[in-house]
């Protein structure tokens, strides 16, 4: 973990001492305190990673309806390798200009970042289950087809 990390979690702590916790935390009340106490103080990178940040969610949610009616998310990104340092770049579903090997690499990165989220839950489950030994265990089922093609019949509204 880097020393950024151990910091983070050194105040989390520290928060949770000083203000109580009763087990739920709202990351934007511990950042909040954190920067009020001088735990935390922005450099330049911070900032411009939160308004890169800003721009990815705003391409993120961006959405568009083609002629058939279907709603669909207009950029996507692709995690590129660039030297040492790993890269999203955006590309626009509508733009001619972006190459189909970019959404190629985007559709893959997401289905695999589904995959990752699922193995993720169903771990977590497993060790809820085991720990908490509930009389009715968490079953969560992880075959989406039938939930996919019930949702592709209900229109849905344009945002």
């Amino acid at each position: 973990m880097s020393g950024y990390s151990n910091s983070i979690k050194e105040y989390i702590e520290r928060y949770k001492a000083e203000v109580g916790s009763d087990g739920l935390l709202d990351p934007h009340a511990v950042a909040e305190w954190a920067y009020r106490n001088g735990l935390h103080k922005p450099n330049v990178t911070t900032v411009i990673d939160l308004i890169a940040h800003d721009i990815a969610q705003q391409f993120r949610e961006e959405y568009r309806v083609d002629r058939h009616g279907r709603r669909y998310r207009a950029k996507h990104a692709a995690v590129e390798k660039r030297g040492t340092k790993s890269i999203s770049l955006w590309a626009d579903m509508d733009d001619p200009n972006a190459p189909h090997t970019h959404f190629q690499k985007s559709f893959a990165q997401r289905r695999n970042q589904i995959v990752d989220d699922c193995v993720q839950l169903k771990t977590d489950v497993d060790v809820y289950n085991d720990k908490r030994t509930p009389s009715v265990p968490i079953q969560i089922p992880l075959d989406f087809t039938l939930d996919v093609a019930e949702l592709q019949q209900v229109p849905r509204k344009a945002a």
